[in-house]
């Protein structure tokens, strides 16, 4: 697969490296693509239709993310992820491998709740991956465990399901990003299959392991990435770059004042 790379991984290759922008920096870009997120019409119905768009919450420097499908009914009146009973099961699986919610970073593939809960639709998808791999690139996680079938298919940039994948980690380039890409049974659908329950939580236990490893080694920005692999891991595919992030955050929206979101910032 060849993709483009943004302009701003272009600019981190070649022979001219700039200096990595400090977590300041990145943490401030990270905040004007949130209020970008806020006022998003990209997908009118979605807009439409929505409390709140619930771009993420957690720690902005997180070595560990989760990416989920899209908020649910408790998710869009709170404009924060996995605030429900899923949201529970996932605090509890991590407090069990030592990690706490604000150690991570939590956000979903659609920042709006599809009405009644509804499968995303692809088109939506695509309208609304720019900011997930804004995400990627500004939090520089260096596990990605994605939560069911939608991210687990998305960032991977292959049809594959979940069933088949969990518990696999492999290195993936995720728009200019390396990472460990670990596929995990979505919380919501282990409560509905009480047996994935152990699955899940036997899966979670090898996440301290996939941290303590040290980070993928980052692709040549200037080319398409070739990162390397182990002799039992897949080759890493591109998926496309963000936008651009806006050089000014668009207002938010009138009325209540938007949750805050981005706990740790």
């Amino acid at each position: 697969m060849c993709l483009k790379r943004s302009a701003s991984c272009r600019r981190a290759g070649g022979y001219h490296r700039p200096v990595p922008p400090s977590k300041d920096e990145r943490r401030e870009a990270l905040k004007a693509v949130y209020h970008q997120a806020l006022g998003c019409t990209n997908c009118p119905q979605l807009a439409a239709t929505r409390t709140t768009v619930v771009f993420g919450n957690g720690n902005a420097d997180a070595d560990l993310m989760f990416v989920g499908e899209a908020p649910g009914a408790n998710e869009d009146r709170q404009g924060l992820p996995f605030v429900g009973q899923a949201g529970k099961l996932l605090d509890t699986l991590l407090g069990e491998i030592g990690l706490a919610r604000g150690d991570v970073f939590v956000c979903n593939v659609l920042k709006c709740r599809p009405p009644g809960n509804r499968d995303p639709h692809p088109a939506e998808v695509e309208a609304c991956q720019s900011y997930l791999l804004s995400q990627v690139e500004l939090i520089q996680p260096r596990v990605i465990c994605t939560l069911g079938n939608f991210a687990t298919k998305l960032l991977r940039g292959d049809p594959t399901g979940i069933t088949r994948l969990h518990g696999r980690d492999e290195v993936r380039v995720i728009g200019c990003r390396a990472v460990r890409l670990y596929p995990l049974f979505h919380p919501a659908a282990a409560l509905y299959t009480p047996a994935n329950v152990d699955v899940l939580r036997s899966d979670f236990a090898r996440i301290p392991g996939l941290l303590a490893l040290d980070a993928p080694p980052q692709p040549a920005a200037e080319e398409d990435a070739v990162v390397p692999v182990g002799a039992d891991e897949e080759p890493p595919r591109a998926v496309p770059d963000p936008a651009p992030l806006a050089a000014e955050p668009e207002p938010e929206p009138v009325g209540a004042p938007a949750p805050l979101q981005l706990g740790l910032f």
